[in-house]
């Protein structure tokens, strides 16, 4: 195992401990977890499922997705034996987009993919408040140090217990719990658009990503891309600037 990657069993310990003492706090049952078939949401689901058995809950959330998307969530949820629904947003996306573009202007391709975000963000808050749980996102620090994640989409939470693990160690993580290898190896998307990739989009792989955010060690033109795209991000991990009047 790579130095940097801490030993599973111990990760997932604590963050059981710490899922458990927030949901405590908050006065509910559980969390919901958007099931995505890829391999964040997958450990978020099994380690949420260990800790609150029928208080976890998955949902399925497809918007004109590549059908293996919804075919792997359902892998993942039958693995583990974890309550799911199935929210189709296709329909409710085509109906939202084209209320905007009749009011203002043809949306952009990335507007597009980031509306989808924010419907399941939505779609997850309407489920928590009806369930009496929490939404527990599934963004990684390999995600959040890039910005790839959407404003008030993906990152729009209640919990976010993977925000400390590099991808690699999401992966680990995975490993020790048992999950499927096809989902592990998985290439990992965000499932914006046909064909899209995080690895694509970013440019590098997350290999390489993890091992600059934990050692400093990267090829010239992989550290100044990794560099560019966190400083052009940075404004994703602040809150909200406000007018403080003097």
């Amino acid at each position: 195992m790579v130095s940097y990657i801490r030993e599973p069993s111990g990760v997932v310990a604590y963050i059981e401990k710490w899922m458990a003492s927030r949901v405590k706090e908050a006065e509910v049952k559980g969390i919901v977890v958007g099931l995505s078939g890829g391999v964040d949401s997958a450990v978020v689901a099994a380690i949420g499922q260990r800790v609150f058995k029928e208080g976890a809950l998955g949902v399925i959330m497809p918007c004109h997705s590549n059908p293996a998307d919804k075919t792997d969530a359902l892998l993942v949820a039958n693995h583990l034996g974890l309550s799911h629904k199935v929210a189709d947003l296709s329909t409710t996306f085509d109906t939202l987009t084209d209320t905007l573009e009749k009011a203002s202007s043809p949306l952009t391709d990335m507007a597009r993919a980031n509306l989808k975000a924010r419907l399941r963000m939505a779609t997850l808050y309407g489920v928590a408040q009806s369930t009496s749980r929490l939404v527990c996102g599934t963004g990684n620090r390999s995600e959040w140090e890039m910005g790839y994640f959407t404003k008030y989409g993906d990152a729009g939470s209640d919990l976010l217990p993977l925000l400390d693990l590099l991808k690699c160690e999401v992966r680990a993580v995975a490993h020790w719990l048992g999950l499927p290898e096809v989902i592990i190896t998985r290439a990992p998307t965000a499932g914006l658009w046909a064909g899209q990739t995080d690895e694509g989009e970013m440019g590098f792989t997350y290999d390489d990503l993890d091992r600059y955010l934990a050692t400093g060690a990267a090829a010239p033109e992989t550290a100044r891309k990794i560099q560019a795209l966190r400083m052009r991000s940075e404004h994703k991990r602040h809150p909200v600037p406000f007018c403080k009047i003097e």
